[in-house]
């Protein structure tokens, strides 16, 4: 039997709810007990959170009973860093809609910590195993998906899941609070849901003479980069978060996430006896039509940086709305700032450089789309056309060269069908340059002008 001990003192900063903070705590962890297997580590973080339901037991067993576990649970118990893992694991909503056991990640976007973990910790049982890695998808997503589709069938399906939020402070994050009434499929837990499918069947995967890396390594892998200055994520073959939508769907798409689903559904009511649950003649419509809301919004959408997070401040006078849907998808380049952003930090600057902004939405190089006016407010971005059209601008001057590969795809292909699908923009709409039906504009620039010119839906 091998003891751990854990003697460590976290300084007050890792009390700061981000992703650095997490990483820095289980780095301490592992520095004072080496040789510390991630495996054990994990189911450690597992225990301390009091994740040990019904599901997660029959697939990986009781935290409990794990000798090596316990030992170093009742180590990490009895350590000043117990109050940090379990408010940084344990997730829930309170009835003031703060969503806690979720931290910021350096790309801007929130992650809930038990459903990666429990991705990690099935990989890595899989890895260790030699088994297929059968547990991942339902302990990740699926019971989480699955429950909430059922939870609210009396509503649409797209109020079915979600919502996002905002932190009190990017740099100093300490409350998360939600913009609406949640539901057990949070934008954060989806996240981390998709993050554990990712981390997790790459575990799975690793050759049988390779190693898993310590938990920290496999966190850092993930969360912590840095994007070339032009190229953006176009030079990145990796798996990093703000590929999430990307990777998690390639993974996912050809499992039938349908049939998945409902085999979780009919597990977890197996384990709880509540298999009568299956006879409700509405269930399977209702999951069949969560599925459809769940990939509109995470995977045929791009994830949307709200206002909010990236610190804009509020509007000028009264918000006009829109009258949905429109035509006109008119395309621009910032032209200052004129440098692409390439990560969250810096688009975030860039952004509130441009004050009162008017843009709809703006893509930045960094892998996501930030929230100007919206899809249901008047904006302020083509003279004379701002009621027929959405403005999307891509940050950067575009007047000798293109935005990156994976920018311009966010605007070409992800939020054009993203508003098509959700109902804001006309089937057959038109995309203009900004160039086109405003003189005295260069907007958006002679090089991406004339790439936008072999777009499919752009018209003379």
């Amino acid at each position: 039997m091998q003891l751990y001990s854990v003697s460590v003192r976290l300084p007050c900063t890792v009390h700061l709810r981000n992703m650095d903070s997490f990483i820095h705590a289980v780095k301490q962890i592992e520095v004072s007990n080496p040789g510390l297997s991630p495996l054990v580590l994990v189911r450690a973080l597992r225990s301390t959170a009091g994740h040990d339901d019904l599901m997660t037991i029959h697939f990986l067993g009781a935290s409990y009973n794990l000798t090596d576990a316990e030992n170093l649970t009742m180590a990490i118990l009895n350590a000043s860093s117990f109050s940090f893992f379990d408010k940084a694991i344990h997730h829930i909503v309170t009835e003031h809609g703060e969503e806690r056991g979720v931290v910021l990640a350096p790309d801007g976007t929130t992650v809930a910590l038990a459903p990666l973990l429990l991705g990690v910790e099935s990989g890595l049982r899989a890895k260790m195993d030699g088994t297929p890695a059968v547990r991942i998808f339902p302990l990740t997503l699926g019971r989480t998906l699955g429950l909430s589709f059922l939870s609210l069938q009396d509503f649409p399906p797209s109020h079915r899941l979600g919502p996002n939020g905002c932190w009190d402070s990017v740099d100093h994050p300490k409350m998360f609070k939600l913009s609406q009434a949640a539901t057990l499929a949070t934008d954060a837990v989806i996240n981390g849901g998709m993050d554990g499918v990712i981390l997790g069947m790459g575990l799975s995967n690793l050759p049988a003479s390779e190693q898993p890396q310590a938990l920290s390594e496999i966190l850092k892998g993930y969360y912590n980069f840095s994007l070339d200055a032009e190229q953006g994520l176009d030079a990145v073959t990796s798996h990093i978060s703000p590929r999430r939508r990307e990777i998690s769907r390639s993974i996912l798409e050809p499992l039938d996430l349908y049939s998945q689903v409902m085999e979780t559904l009919a597990l977890v009511w197996k384990l709880e006896n509540t298999e009568w649950i299956a006879l409700d003649t509405g269930v399977r419509t209702s999951v069949k039509d969560g599925i459809k809301a769940f990939v509109h919004r995470y995977w045929d959408c791009p994830q949307v940086i709200p206002r909010c997070q990236w610190g804009a401040k509020a509007y000028r006078g009264t918000p006009i709305p829109l009258s949905l849907p429109l035509q006109y998808l008119y395309v621009h380049h910032t032209y200052e700032p004129s440098s692409p952003c390439v990560s969250f930090p810096k688009c975030s600057r860039d952004m509130r450089a441009m004050h009162d902004i008017g843009y709809s939405f703006v893509v930045g190089s960094d892998g996501y789309v930030y929230e100007g006016r919206g899809w249901h407010q008047l904006g302020r971005h083509t003279r004379g056309h701002n009621h027929l059209g959405f403005g999307v601008s891509i940050i950067g001057n575009y007047t000798a060269t293109l935005p990156s590969r994976h920018a311009t795809e966010l605007l070409r292909h992800h939020l054009a069908r993203c508003a098509v699908d959700g109902g804001a923009l006309a089937a057959n709409f038109t995309i203009h340059g900004h160039r086109q039906v405003v003189n005295y504009t260069a907007c958006p620039g002679d090089a991406f002008f004339s790439e936008i010119r072999s777009w499919e839906h752009f018209r003379e």
